[in-house]
């Protein structure tokens, strides 16, 4: 096990200034796919932050006017959390197969946050009201998983689905399931937190 890999689990929170830097670096990574080739291979990449070279599952989402445009993202730490960001920014933008490309006119309207998470675990539970009684309504975000169904809500989504049987709802049919799935099939479910960092509006 590297060095790297030893560190996973041990860094703290990331401090506000950390939290910027990675927001100018996923905005400065979309809006570097508009521009020449030649311009790209000319970037000057400034000394990246030790924290940053952790490794960390990341996501990036993009909205426009309240309205998602692109989430994409890694639950479990396969790169850095610096090189998470630049390669979920790229997905979200222009991959997200629920979404046409971002378009150069729409660099202005989008807004961005990232999310920098735990390492998710298995979450225990009895049947489908002790679920609903332990998850933790705007703390959790949660992967659920069937078979080779599998699905997950960040944290910030409670925001829109505040009661638990609505949050699990819509879940279970973001996996590919029924809408009752969670209730009815004993599904797995992992739950992990995470920091946020968003651009000002």
């Amino acid at each position: 096990m590297t060095g790297k890999n030893l560190k996973e689990n041990m860094v703290g929170p990331l401090r506000e200034e950390q939290g910027r830097f990675l927001l100018r670096l996923a905005r400065e990574t979309i809006t570097a796919q508009f521009t020449d080739k030649a311009e790209k291979g000319n970037e000057h990449h400034d000394p990246v932050d030790p924290v940053l070279e952790t490794l960390r599952g990341t996501f990036v989402t993009l909205t426009i006017n309240g309205h998602l445009r692109g989430c994409i993202g890694n639950l479990e730490p396969v790169a850095s959390i610096h090189e998470g960001i630049r390669h979920n920014a790229i997905h979200a933008a222009f991959h997200d197969s629920r979404f046409s490309p971002l378009c150069a006119h729409e660099l202005d309207q989008v807004h961005i946050d990232i999310s920098i998470l735990t390492q998710p675990h298995p979450l225990a539970y009895k049947d489908g009201a002790d679920l609903v009684g332990i998850l933790r309504p705007g703390i959790d975000g949660v992967i659920l998983g069937l078979g080779r169904n599998r699905a997950t809500f960040l944290p910030q989504v409670w925001a829109q689905l505040p009661r638990a049987e609505d949050f699990l709802d819509q879940l279970s049919l973001k996996a590919g399931l029924s809408l009752t799935a969670w209730r009815d099939c004993h599904p797995e479910v992992a739950i992990y937190q995470v920091q946020c960092f968003a651009e000002e509006r």
